[in-house]
């Protein structure tokens, strides 16, 4: 980076620039994590027997417990939820938020890292599930192979009713993407 008189600008002022980013960022999370669980979404439809049978064949997993039966196997829960073509996240959505807020201090690249999931039950065909999303975490910032960036954690919430019947832990690292060489 260079200054006005054309020289390096001193490290200093770099690690000053570094220090606040930092600060904006952690007051963000922590001002989005205070919201809790800031955004619902209601499934368009309830389980039902034609998704649960394009995704057993999507998957090709043939469990005639599923086939035949009538419930939906435990990993579909987020199916249930998901945006879907021409549907987008609502604005509040916690993850988009933090991201989005990341993107504009220029971590602009994004890299799903892992999820963690937990099945209370299996879903019936006929129940009509929603989801809550939170922030759960922002830690960083961490060097890593890709580049310079936080690990961003989401924690979704599904429900019949009021009983929780599945959650997730989701992380993505936002990042400064390193130059090519």
């Amino acid at each position: 980076m260079s200054g006005a008189s054309g020289g390096r600008v001193a490290p200093a002022r770099d690690e000053q620039a570094r220090i606040e980013t930092h600060e904006r960022i952690v007051a963000e999370a922590e001002r989005i994590k205070a919201l809790g669980e800031a955004s619902e979404s209601q499934a368009p439809y309830p389980v039902n027997e034609a998704t649960i049978g394009t995704w057993l064949d999507a998957m090709g997993y043939d469990n005639p417990r599923f086939r035949d039966g009538d419930e939906a196997p435990p990993s579909m829960a987020q199916v249930w939820t998901m945006p879907g073509l021409g549907r987008k996240r609502p604005p509040e959505d916690p993850l988009s938020r933090m991201t989005d807020f990341l993107t504009a201090e220029g971590y602009t690249a994004v890299l799903g890292t892992n999820c963690e999931q937990t099945y209370e039950r299996y879903l019936r065909v006929g129940e009509q599930v929603r989801v809550t999303s939170a922030l759960d975490a922002v830690v960083g910032p961490k060097r890593t192979a890709m580049g310079e960036g936080y690990f961003v954690t989401s924690r979704n919430t599904w429900y019949v009713e009021d009983e929780v019947v599945a959650t997730m832990l989701f992380r993505v690292l936002k990042f400064i993407p390193k130059e090519r060489s």
